[in-house]
């Protein structure tokens, strides 16, 4: 793992920081593009494997299959609908514990951790009624 980030990994963490939402890849490099900055796709790609592999960026994937990205500031618990891919936040629950044992039983630096539970959301289960 690199100790010293460089400039386009700097960058892509810069945009992380700077908004608490979720980037895909696409987002990022749009982002770039935005703000007139010159860095490609494949680029963004790189640096997202570089942060993520040192603990620096957090990934999810969407029901999608899409990959979105954040700043693992806090753990991420997400209920994810199948049928329309809205994706609500959960409040933390039981597996902070667990986590703490993984890390002290298979002495395993943990960086972060997701939970995401799949089923169908408030609104789509009314349109099936």
């Amino acid at each position: 793992m690199p100790e010293k980030l460089t400039p386009n990994q700097r960058r892509v963490l810069e945009v992380l920081f700077s908004t608490p939402q979720e980037f895909s890849a696409q987002d990022l490099h749009k982002e770039f593009k935005k703000q007139q900055q010159r860095v490609g796709l494949a680029t963004v790609y790189r640096a997202l494997k570089v942060l993520q592999k040192c603990g620096k960026v957090h990934t999810r994937l969407l029901q999608n299959g899409e990959a979105v990205y954040s700043i693992p500031s806090a753990h991420q618990h997400h209920l994810t609908c199948v049928s329309c891919g809205s994706s609500m936040p959960l409040m933390n629950g039981p597996v902070h514990e667990l986590e703490k044992e993984l890390a002290q039983t298979q002495k395993f630096q943990v960086f972060y951790h997701t939970l995401e539970v799949f089923g169908l959301c408030q609104n789509c289960i009314e349109a099936k009624v």
